[in-house]
């Protein structure tokens, strides 16, 4: 039947009734799967290739990992994949957009879901029922604007002052630890496991709403987001890495943050090693000099990605992603890694 058909609805009810279902990567195996793509070509063998150096980065034990976040694959049922990598040692740092943490994490966390829907609806149905919708998946407007009046709640108890983003989504952390209604978030088990997220356009979000609802109530004393201080935070963790590697969702700012802690470094006088290992999956266009901050290959002439381990992956996320994660957690190369603990070196 065509998605097209029977999209007649009366009530916010009947749009919001099939919740998304977040997938479990250990619930399958999927290495016999990346094994026979390698023998394979086109976007089949990027991923397998990509799932290599991913088991790599895992297998070398100087190598700190960043997790870059960008676009809504969180609502689309990558959430937990997210949060296993933490949980399993796969990953050292997450630079993320503020929605993938906040509109998406920290919303669920709270008690509320996303839902499968249909790319093909009419919006102003959906607008009159204050439903978001971000392709074919629904988000309730009104469980949104109470994430937002939550971070209001949580940056009306601190002190004024100004923090980076990593140390606010620590409070939330904190938070979450005696509030959440669904347990197991990214942020919880960051917060757990001493892994510092960082998002760089952190207003970009629901957070950037609940901020502002904070500072029109305190306009004497209240919070602020230092962006600059993050930065240098992150190219301290960049500056104790003996080598690193990077496995990128999408591109944006995230990717352009971590990648620029190589130049960073260099600029305040430090000798650091170019990001040794780069997986990017993604769908954007390298034709309009861009490719959602630039090729991996081009990133090598600005002096930030090594090329002998890098690999492109032209496919949707949500596609492949599932794939490589569950072949390096059932390969178990994780279980041999020290955690970094790198929430520990900023007090």
């Amino acid at each position: 039947m065509s998605d097209k058909k029977n999209l007649g609805h009366n009530s916010k009810k009947d749009f919001l009734n099939s919740p998304v279902e977040h997938i479990d990567i250990t619930s399958f195996d999927a290495r016999k799967i990346i094994a026979s793509m390698e023998k394979m070509s086109f976007v089949s063998r990027e991923t397998a290739n990509s799932a290599n150096i991913f088991n790599e980065m895992i297998k070398d034990k100087d190598c700190t990992i960043f997790l870059t976040l960008a676009g809504s694959t969180s609502a689309a049922g990558c959430m937990h994949i997210y949060r296993d990598m933490i949980k399993y040692n796969m990953v050292d740092a997450i630079v993320a957009t503020g929605a993938s943490i906040i509109d998406m994490d920290f919303f669920e966390a709270l008690g509320f879901k996303h839902y499968q829907g249909s790319q093909f609806q009419d919006d102003t149905e959906l607008r009159k029922n204050y439903i978001d919708r971000i392709y074919d998946t629904y988000i309730d407007e009104d469980e949104l604007q109470m994430c937002d009046k939550k971070i209001c709640e949580i940056a009306d108890k601190l002190e004024p002052r100004s923090y980076t983003s990593r140390e606010f989504i620590n409070e939330i952390g904190k938070y979450l630890k005696n509030n959440a209604k669904k347990k197991g978030s990214l942020i919880e088990t960051a917060h757990d496991n001493n892994v510092p997220i960082f998002c760089p356009a952190f207003t970009d979000s629901s957070a950037g709403f609940g901020l502002v609802m904070h500072q029109e109530k305190n306009p004497n004393k209240h919070i602020t987001i230092d962006s600059v201080r993050e930065f240098r935070e992150l190219t301290e963790i960049k500056i104790r890495s003996k080598g690193s590697g990077l496995f990128m969702i999408g591109g944006g700012v995230p990717k352009n943050f971590i990648q620029d802690t190589v130049i960073c470094a260099e600029l305040l006088g430090k000798e650091v090693d170019m990001h040794k290992y780069a997986v990017q999956i993604t769908v954007a266009d390298s034709r309009d000099g861009a490719c959602s901050s630039s090729t991996l290959k081009e990133a090598s002439s600005w002096g930030k990605v090594d090329v002998t381990k890098e690999q492109m992956v032209f496919a949707e996320a949500t596609s492949v992603l599932p794939l490589i994660v569950s072949d390096a957690y059932h390969n178990g190369d994780w279980k041999n890694r020290a955690r970094k603990n790198f929430s520990k070196i900023f007090g």
